[in-house]
């Protein structure tokens, strides 16, 4: 242990020599040239560095950790004999300094240095575990840019099952901090290996906080952690970014951030935009998410029911771009349901990352075994995409103030609302777009359309349904 109060950092840098649940169906139409060009355009920023870069698994700079530690009192694994050279297996050394560090519930520093591991780490019980870093990092591998600085724990373990126990376990009231995981094996070109969750809390009040998962396949995994924190976390996980589930009190997420800035190799990509999802959640009794974004997946934020149930839960500043099948996709909420608030949200499809594909990109996308209540309040919503919602199911989904555009990508007279089945409410929402703007099927139980802006003339189809109150639209007639 050092009672320490202040670190002296000696980092040497370097330059790299060489560098879901279900199958998801894609789509094979291309999207408007504006959008092209602008996708071509950002993957081209990159993409000739990548191509050459995930040739070989990139090798991290061998360096030595220094043994002063910020934090006072604090147990320092290197006193353990951890040694973050890129070569030492670091599981025992971590793992001795975590048990000590048990006795007190006291914090276990790790400086910077390239740590592996060929096994797991368990967090005990009130212990914390911190790196160097005091914001969440980021690197932006497309241009080399791997790392090389502050704490960075490098799995090894597992390659190839991701049913394995995750790298990291956090126990109650335990928590992870200021680190790097970086799955140095998973090159970025081809189709991703599977691995297990990156870090699994499984207790009451367990936490992650300013943590880049930069490559996981599966990234953190919140199951039985009543009332667990995961917050400022960033980085490009593969299959699952978030997975929440038998949540029995309340769980908070918040800045949590999921961008391809590992890589953009085509490949690897058309995996990740057909079969990953950024966000995946089960039972919960109250979630709390704010200030979330996810880039280049088939599924943004997707809502399921598991053994344990399904969630309801408030949702503020939502975030998805580029997602292939939906943005939002609900197979299940309890009846309380969830309020999603100040979203924006975007689903598009082109030829560049999947080019074979023939998905039909939806903004929202509602189950057809969805009981419970959806409401999404002043959010805006564009594509290219085919709808912006479509929805089944017998629960009642709302559109209070929302912006809508881009939708009927192909000009087939799409709507912009196709509702199948179960209430709907539409109302005061700004329909910018002069196309078909809703469809009612004979299956809506009731609907609700009043006080809309529309651009052109007003086009509400109702093929059946019975109990609809319509009034107070102003459109371009």
């Amino acid at each position: 242990r050092s009672s320490s109060l202040s670190a002296t950092s000696i980092i040497m840098k370097g330059y790299l020599t060489c560098v879901l649940h279900l199958a998801l169906i894609a789509s094979a139409a291309s999207f408007s040239r504006a959008h092209h060009h602008h996708l071509r355009k950002w993957y081209s920023q990159g993409a000739q560095h990548q191509e050459l870069n995930t040739l070989a698994m990139p090798k991290p700079v061998q360096r030595n950790s220094i043994r002063a530690s910020p934090i006072p009192d604090a147990y320092i694994v290197t006193d353990y004999g951890a040694k973050g050279d890129n070569s030492t297996d670091n599981t025992d050394a971590f793992n001795n300094a975590l048990q000590a560090a048990k006795a007190t519930s006291g914090t276990v520093y790790a400086p910077p240095g390239s740590y592996r591991f060929t096994g797991n780490i368990a967090i005990p019980h009130g212990v914390s575990l911190m790196g160097s870093y005091l914001s969440v990092p980021s690197h932006d591998c497309r241009h080399g840019q791997y790392p090389t600085d502050g704490t960075i724990l490098m799995p090894l373990g597992n390659r190839g099952n991701q049913s394995a126990p995750p790298f990291i376990v956090i126990n109650p009231d335990a928590a992870l901090k200021g680190v790097v995981i970086w799955h140095v094996e998973q090159l970025g070109n081809g189709i991703p290996v599977e691995y297990p969750f990156a870090i699994s809390l499984i207790g009451a009040n367990a936490a992650v906080e300013d943590v880049e998962i930069l490559n996981a396949f599966n990234g953190v995994s919140a199951v039985g952690a009543a009332r667990h924190y995961i917050a400022r976390v960033q980085g490009q996980p593969l299959n699952i970014g978030i997975y929440i589930d038998e949540t029995y009190d309340i769980g908070r997420i918040e800045d949590v951030h999921f961008n391809p800035w590992f890589s953009i190799d085509l490949d690897f990509m058309s995996w990740q935009v057909t079969h990953g999802r950024a966000f995946v959640f089960g039972r919960s009794d109250w979630e709390y998410v704010l200030n979330t974004f996810a880039f280049a997946y088939a599924y943004g934020y997707h809502f399921i029911n598991t053994e344990a149930g399904a969630m309801n839960g408030n949702f503020v500043g939502l975030g998805a771009d580029y997602a292939c099948n939906a943005s939002v996709r609900v197979e299940a909420t309890k009846r309380n349901g969830l309020v999603i608030t100040n979203g924006e949200f975007t689903a598009l499809h082109n030829s560049l990352f999947a080019p074979t594909s023939t998905s039909s990109p939806i903004q929202i996308s509602i189950g057809d075994n969805n009981t419970g209540a959806v409401n999404f309040v002043d959010c805006s919503f564009w594509g290219p995409s085919d709808h912006i919602a479509k929805v089944s199911g017998s629960g009642t989904v709302g559109f209070t103030s929302c912006i809508m555009s881009g939708w009927d990508r192909n000009q087939q007279g799409l709507p912009a609302i196709s509702a199948l089945s179960g209430g709907i409410i539409i109302q005061g929402c700004n329909f910018q777009d002069s196309k078909a703007q809703i469809q009612l099927e004979a299956n809506v139980t009731k609907a609700v359309i009043l006080g809309n802006i529309i651009t052109g003339p007003l086009n509400i189809t109702n093929n059946g349904a019975k109990n609809v109150q319509q009034g107070y639209n102003a459109a371009d007639e």
